[in-house]
C-alpha cells in the first residue's frame, strides 16, 4: 500500500482514483463497508483505491486531552487497510489551516485537483470543511463531470447503527465480546516496550510496559489479555494479565498500560507486543502499599487462569 503524507506530496499524484473519506477509528463493520464498496468500484474502473484520513484525529486537534479514546492509532489503521487490500492511504495533517478550508475548497483543491478522485464513497453521515458544512449533498453538487458519487448507508446491529463512538461505550461497560463483533476483530492495542520503575519484578510479578501512542485509550481497569510479538523471526503469543491505568497505588500520575505474561517470561524491551483485550476482571483500585497490592496481583492471576481454562473448553 502507498503511503502518501501531506498535501505536498498529492502534488505528484496523476493517476486518477476511487476514493473515500473519514477518521476510520477502529475500521469497524461500518467503515469495512464503505472500504468494500471503494474495492468494487476500483476493480470495476480499473483505478487504484484510495483512502484519505486525518492525523491526529479532528477531536484530539479540538479536544486535546479530553478528546475520546482511540480505538486505533495510526499504525494500527494503518495496518488494517492494508489488510483490507487497498492501494493507496493519503494521510493529511489536521492543523489549522485545514480545520479553516471551506468545504468547496476541500473538494476543489484536494480531491478534485490533487488526488484526482474519479469515484467517491462516503458514510451517510458524514461532514467536512470549516464547521462540518460540507456534506453529501455539497459534493453531489460539485461532482459534475469531475467524479462520481455513492453513498453508503450505516451498518445497523441488533438494532443500532455500528459507529466509533458505540464501539467506545462497550468497551466502557465491559462488553468486549460485543465491541470485538462490531469490530471484526478483538478489542487490541500494540506498542514499543520501554523500560518501567522496575516495581513489578519486586513483588514478583514483572511487567510489559507498553507505549500507548495516544492520548486516551478506552480500557481501564484489569483484564484477561492475550499477547503477541515477533521473536527471531517466528510469532509468539502468551496469556497475561493487564492493568491500565495511572496506578493510584504507585503513583496516580500517568496513565500506563503493563502487562504481566503468565508462564512465560521472554525479554520484551524494545520489542512492539500486540495486547488483546478478551475479558474485564476489575476496575483499578488503590490499596495500602505494595504488600495488599501483591496479594489483589495474586487472586488477579487465579481468577485469570480460570478464565483461560474456560476459553480453552470452548
Amino acid at each position: 500500500m502507498q503511503l502518501v503524507r501531506g498535501l505536498i506530496n498529492l502534488q505528484h499524484q496523476e493517476q486518477g482514483c476511487v476514493a473515500t473519506i473519514g477518521n476510520f477509528d477502529g475500521v469497524h463493520l461500518g467503515h469495512r463497508a464503505i472500504v468494500d464498496k471503494v474495492l468494487q468500484k476500483s476493480r470495476e474502473m480499473g483505478l487504484p483505491s484510495c483512502v484519505l484520513l486525518f492525523e491526529p484525529h479532528p477531536k484530539e486537534f479540538f479536544m486535546g486531552e479530553n478528546c475520546p479514546p482511540r480505538l486505533t492509532c495510526f499504525k494500527e489503521k494503518y495496518q488494517k487497510l492494508l489488510n483490507l487490500g487497498i492501494d493507496k492511504l493519503v494521510v493529511l495533517q489536521f492543523n489549522q489551516a485545514l480545520r479553516n478550508m471551506p468545504a468547496a475548497d476541500f473538494v476543489e483543491d484536494i480531491l478534485i485537483s490533487k488526488l484526482k478522485i474519479k469515484h467517491l464513497v462516503v458514510g451517510d453521515d458524514f461532514h467536512f470543511g470549516h464547521k462540518r458544512q460540507g456534506n453529501f449533498q455539497l459534493l453531489e453538487q460539485m461532482s459534475a463531470r469531475q467524479y462520481t458519487l455513492e453513498p453508503t448507508p450505516s451498518v445497523v446491529v441488533d438494532g443500532q447503527r455500528v459507529s466509533s463512538t458505540l464501539i467506545r461505550e462497550l468497551i466502557a461497560s465491559n462488553k468486549l465480546k460485543q465491541a470485538s463483533r462490531l469490530l471484526k476483530a478483538e478489542v487490541s492495542m500494540s506498542g514499543r516496550v520501554g523500560y518501567g520503575q522496575q516495581l513489578g519484578r519486586t513483588i514478583q510479578f514483572p511487567t510489559a510496559n507498553i507505549a500507548i501512542k495516544r492520548r486516551n485509550i478506552p480500557v481501564n481497569g484489569v483484564y484477561l489479555v492475550k499477547c503477541h510479538w515477533q521473536e527471531d523471526g517466528k510469532r509468539k503469543s502468551a496469556w497475561g494479565a493487564a492493568n491500565c491505568g495511572a496506578r493510584p497505588t504507585v503513583d496516580g500520575k500517568n496513565y500506563r498500560v503493563e502487562v504481566h505474561l503468565l508462564g512465560v517470561s521472554p525479554s520484551l524491551y524494545g520489542i512492539e507486543l500486540a495486547v488483546e483485550f478478551l475479558a474485564f476482571v476489575r476496575e483499578e483500585q488503590k490499596f495500602s502499599g505494595v504488600e495488599e497490592l501483591r496479594a489483589q496481583i495474586q487472586r488477579d492471576v487465579v481468577y485469570i487462569n480460570q478464565l483461560i481454562k474456560n476459553y480453552g473448553s470452548k
